[in-house]
């Protein structure tokens, strides 16, 4: 007499169900936190260009009018200025940075 080893359709079934429920549990608590991780990013971009606006201020001896002068100048990257939201940023004439309410 053979022993055959393997799975039997009941086991395999089994398994599927178990690995399903994880997934019906955990797919929709992901969905649910990805606003809150995006307003979290957002927030850590708005401390980034706050302390760049800073460097540039010691280092001009004035207030940068612009993102795009942050990135001329080789403080940033990028001057699209916009959070993983959407929202958008800003510089005032005195250097401060503002963020947008309205997303895209």
């Amino acid at each position: 007499m053979k022993n055959q080893k393997g799975f039997t359709l009941i086991e395999m079934m089994i398994v599927l169900l178990v690995i399903s429920v994880l997934l019906i549990i955990t797919v929709p608590n992901i969905s649910s936190h990805s606003s809150n991780i995006n307003s979290k990013g957002c927030e850590a971009y708005v401390k980034l260009v706050e302390a760049q606006v800073q460097a540039y201020k010691m280092d001009k001896e004035t207030p940068p009018t612009s993102l795009a002068d942050l990135k001329g100048a080789g403080y940033l990257k990028s001057s699209d200025g916009k959070c993983p939201d959407g929202r958008v940023l800003s510089i005032d004439i005195k250097g401060a940075v503002t963020v947008s309410e309205t997303g895209n």
